[in-house]
């Protein structure tokens, strides 16, 4: 439970972030970090800075200061930064290819990248989705998928699928968890629901496929 272990302390340093730098420029931190995390790579670094935590605290601090942070603002924000760094993602791994992956030293990189590939040849479109709640699969899933040459209207609408349920969801979830303490200990569960609904789904879908075969 990534978010629910790292949010009160990351929590801790946003507030500070928020206190030094006022609504709007904490707006573009967090939305940067968001971007960051699957456009630049950052999140194969600093996952929890960049990921579940650092989303589900921004929404905690928009609770505390409601007048100044507006959560839909926050929550939007950081769906479309999910959304636009996935895209780059996408576009190197199309365009640049296996030895941009291949330059990535480190043997939790190598294992990280290895168990994203496997993953997206099993579950494909779904991976894509799926891959926003796991700290490792959402930085190389989207480079995969563009070395696999995916179709771009695929990723496309898979993209904006995870991007609001991880983005949007997570985000509003945290700032509920400021004033509805068992939606804290519950946050993993909603996190879950969108995973095992579209493992479900991708299921279906991989037996249809076989049946089809």
């Amino acid at each position: 439970m990534p978010f629910v272990v790292h949010a009160a302390s990351i929590s801790d340093q946003i507030s500070s972030w928020y206190d030094q730098v006022g609504p709007w420029l904490f707006y573009a931190i967090v939305w940067a970090l968001v971007f960051a995390g699957t456009g630049l790579f950052i999140g194969a670094f600093v996952p929890f800075i960049t990921g579940d935590s650092l989303v589900f605290a921004a929404g905690l601090v928009a609770a505390t200061h409601p007048e100044e942070e507006s959560i839909w603002i926050m929550a939007i924000g950081v769906g479309i930064a999910a959304f636009l760094g996935d895209q780059v993602g996408y576009t190197l791994g199309r365009h640049y290819g296996r030895p941009y992956l291949d330059r990535r030293k480190g043997q939790w990189l190598r294992n990280a990248i290895a168990k994203s590939e496997k993953f997206y040849e099993s579950w494909g479109w779904w991976a894509v989705v799926i891959a926003r709640f796991m700290p490792w699969a959402r930085v190389f899933i989207p480079a995969i998928a563009g070395i696999a040459k995916m179709n771009y209207y695929k990723f496309f609408s898979a993209n904006i699928v995870g991007a609001i349920a991880w983005g949007v969801g997570l985000t509003v979830t945290g700032y509920f968890a400021a004033s509805i303490p068992a939606v804290k200990n519950a946050s993993y569960a909603i996190a879950g629901f969108f995973i095992v609904a579209s493992l479900i789904a991708g299921i279906r879908v991989w037996l249809k496929n076989r049946k089809t075969a």
